[in-house]
């Protein structure tokens, strides 16, 4: 692994720990052990799981912002060599938003989270026939409530891995 990729893993790495909470995780994940480094050594950096415990498929972004900030960046650019190594796998990028808003201006914003994630992952050298984008606006949080803890963990792109891999 390149200095910059363990520079960007360990960056990821750091951002996931200051968003998880104690009920397993900002991602969704099991406990967070693995999270924590513990184990990550033994996974195939190949492999599905790697990408989902190591790298990351999640990003935030700012209110009604679709714009990449330096976290994102760091976490895409990991996304990026990661896909580069395994250019069998496809992915469709997830562009979701918060719960405020019409349901019209959450799925061009979703769409516009997506394609930026998409025009990021395409400049770091990814073909765009890999990558397909769909927004979700409002649709499908991964937390429920009406508060501002709930709104910015919402306000994402996910990279789902969704073919190639032999799964």
């Amino acid at each position: 692994m390149t200095y910059l990729t363990k520079t960007a893993v360990i960056l990821t790495l750091l951002a996931t720990a200051a968003c998880t909470d104690t009920a397993g995780g900002f991602f969704g994940g099991n406990s967070g052990s693995d999270i924590s480094g513990a184990g990550i050594g033994n996974i195939d950096e190949s492999s599905l799981e790697y990408f989902q415990v190591s790298i990351g498929s999640t990003v935030l972004f700012a209110v009604d912002q679709s714009s990449l900030s330096g976290a994102t960046i760091a976490i895409l650019n990991a996304q990026a060599g990661w896909l580069n190594a395994n250019s069998a796998v496809t992915l469709v990028i997830e562009g979701h938003a918060d719960e405020r808003g019409t349901r019209e201006y959450n799925i061009a914003l979703g769409s516009k989270r997506a394609s930026s994630v998409r025009d990021y992952l395409v400049s770091q050298g990814i073909a765009d026939s890999r990558i397909s984008v769909v927004s979700y606006g409002k649709e499908r949080p991964i937390a429920v409530c009406s508060n501002a803890s709930c709104w910015s963990q919402n306000r994402r792109a996910v990279t789902i891995v969704n073919g190639g891999m032999g799964v």
